[in-house]
């Protein structure tokens, strides 16, 4: 049930200069969900009543992620004072009128803090009736974070941000996560107590609850189980530590499920992708998207599948493939390329260096070798000979192939499209069909074969090709 006197405020509005990147930091992909995204589902798991998201760089792409992921999250925009307790009063300021419940504020670039510590800080903060409580984490190296000091009875005291840290606050390893919880009402009315009198010119949060504190109000933090949960991405130096963390967790989550994952280290796999269990995960294999692979599955080595559907008992290895589906029982790879629109049904098989794209390839039909496979269907039980085109592109318009059910075509054909093959037809070695085939005949290209006898000795005198065939004899036609 949404919690009604529960807001959460989302801190976006950061630049976020040290990505060095044309990308919003907060819209880079994490397991295939933006940064900002991971943040939404946390706030979105506790169901309170509002939940407000603060902007400013590159404010329409943000804007448009944050409302196709959460389209009931209110949007305000950071005006020109900066600093994270301007932020923060902004958002008070679109929450209705009267509301006296408690507000969470978290970052967007805090991608790994889960809705269990969330809910758990939110419940410290109600037992003991605090003014504020601070999430904060001990590290084993705190430089550059702002320390928690607490009294000689572990009460908390303060916040000290390691500029000003004097040297025995420098040993502290408990340092501020940047995420709080605080009663709306005294939030309000300390942040307009609060200037840019400071080094950095800007409105800072932290300010907030060192005057809570002035003013007696119970002001609390307390620590993560474990300090990954708040690191914060930064630069790409983080986020691949943030990336290699996320997917170490969801390795682990499929394998308590049931699938056998061979080497986690190299196995990476996105929060929308599904696996049954029983499938298997070989070496360097990328599940990505929403790709969902059934029971008995074996995927991999070195295979990546993004947005892919595959059946039970499938074998895929060292597959690239997007947006194709699969079939029970079926057969790809190794080396094969399956483009949008593959249709592999059950007991069919895309094999080596093949390349497929629109193409639905039927119930036990097989091509197995060297081809490219485009804007084709096949029936049933047909087998496409090795090295075939299918010739789809006139330079101006894509036309199709139709190979019917139990069919054998030759090696090194080409289809030139659009052509119909027929039920039961069979076609030569490097026949070019240009022509429908009708069902059960068989198509050919006729061109002799010429043997023009003596030519190597005549016209490639003096090589070791002509000194063998001289040594082998002259064969007669």
């Amino acid at each position: 049930m949404t919690d009604a006197n529960l807001a959460i405020i989302i801190l976006a509005a950061g630049q976020g200069t040290r990505m060095k990147s044309a990308t919003p930091k907060i819209l880079h992909s994490l397991a295939g969900i933006p940064i900002v995204g991971h943040v939404l589902a946390t706030a979105g798991a506790l169901d309170p009543a509002h939940v407000i998201a603060v902007v400013r760089y590159e404010r329409d792409a943000v804007v448009a992620t944050i409302s196709d992921l959460m389209p009931t999250a209110v949007i305000v925009d950071q005006d020109e004072l900066p600093g994270t307790g301007r932020a923060a009063e902004l958002a008070l300021g679109a929450l209705p009128d009267g509301f006296e419940g408690e507000v969470v504020i978290v970052s967007g670039d805090v991608p790994l803090l889960d809705a269990d510590t969330l809910t758990e800080l939110v419940s410290a903060h109600r037992a003991a009736s605090a003014a504020a409580t601070v999430l904060s984490a001990i590290l084993d190296d705190a430089t550059g974070y702002g320390r928690i000091v607490r009294d000689t009875d572990g009460a908390f005291t303060s916040i000290v941000e390691h500029k000003d840290a004097a040297e025995a606050e420098l040993s502290i390893v408990e340092i501020n996560s940047g995420t709080y919880v605080f009663n709306a009402a005294k939030l309000r009315a300390e942040l307009s107590k609060i200037g840019t009198d400071n080094a950095q010119g800007e409105k800072y949060l932290t300010d907030v609850v060192a005057l809570l504190r002035q003013a007696g109000s119970a002001v609390a933090a307390m620590p993560v189980t474990s300090p990954w949960m708040v690191s914060g991405v930064n630069d790409r130096v983080q986020l691949s530590e943030v990336a290699i963390k996320l997917n170490e967790l969801i390795v682990r989550g499929w394998q308590r499920a049931g699938v056998t994952i061979v080497d986690p280290a190299t196995t990476w796999i996105d929060l929308k992708s599904t696996l049954a269990a029983d499938v298997e995960i070989l070496p360097g294999t990328q599940i990505k998207g929403a790709t969902d692979i059934q029971t008995g599955a074996i995927i991999g080595p070195d295979t990546t599948l993004l947005d892919c559907e595959v059946g039970e008992n499938a074998v895929v290895k060292r597959t690239d493939a997007t947006l194709a589906v699969i079939g029970a029982n079926a057969s790809v790879g190794p080396f094969a390329y399956l483009r949008p629109g593959t249709e592999l049904a059950e007991n069919g098989k895309i094999g080596t260096f093949v390349e497929t794209k629109n193409a639905k390839i039927g119930r036990g039909s097989k091509v197995p070798h060297l081809s490219y496979i485009g804007d084709t269907t096949v029936g049933v039980e047909s087998n496409v000979g090795a090295g075939t085109i299918t010739a789809n592109y006139d330079g101006v318009n894509k036309s199709k192939t139709i190979v019917g059910s139990h069919v054998r075509t030759g090696s090194h054909n080409v289809f030139v499209a659009p052509v119909r093959i027929g039920d039961g037809a069979y076609t030569g070695a490097g026949t070019v069909v240009r022509k429908d085939v009708p069902a059960g005949a068989l198509a050919i290209n006729v061109a002799p074969q010429r043997n023009m006898t003596g030519w190597v000795e005549t016209n490639r005198a003096g090589t070791a090709a002509a000194t063998a065939a001289a040594d082998a004899g002259t064969d007669t036609d």
